[in-house]
């Protein structure tokens, strides 16, 4: 199912109406590329979560925003949450009520974004 190239290399793509969540055995072959991400389920409904840690709220707030202009070009929005030396960022995709490729796309840009600081 899943090609060779580095997730941090690929873009979201579009999921339509067709599309569909991740089995179990599709997520597990991408665990190892976000392998500080936890599959947590809300409601019934499973995401990507991570919190990452700042020396202060200036470096958090300026991670916030790297994450948001990161979500915007590649056109999917996490949760975020920004706090005091901390963000927590969660991904999912609501048109398919659960985790979808772009999700883990987004959580190793994250990952990304998060060591190039």
């Amino acid at each position: 199912m899943i090609d060779s190239t580095p997730l941090v290399d690929r873009n979201c793509t579009r999921a339509g109406r067709d599309a569909r969540a991740l089995t179990a055995a599709e997520r597990a072959e991408l665990v190892p590329q976000t392998p500080d991400w936890r599959i947590d389920d809300h409601s019934g409904i499973a995401r990507l979560e991570r919190v990452f840690t700042f020396k202060n709220f200036v470096e958090a707030l300026s991670f916030t925003n790297a994450v948001g202009a990161m979500a915007e070009a590649q056109d999917h929005h996490p949760a975020l949450l920004t706090e005091w030396g901390r963000v927590t960022v969660q991904w999912w995709t609501h048109t398919v009520k659960g985790l979808h490729l772009n999700d883990f796309i987004a959580a190793a840009k994250t990952d990304r974004l998060y060591t190039e600081r």
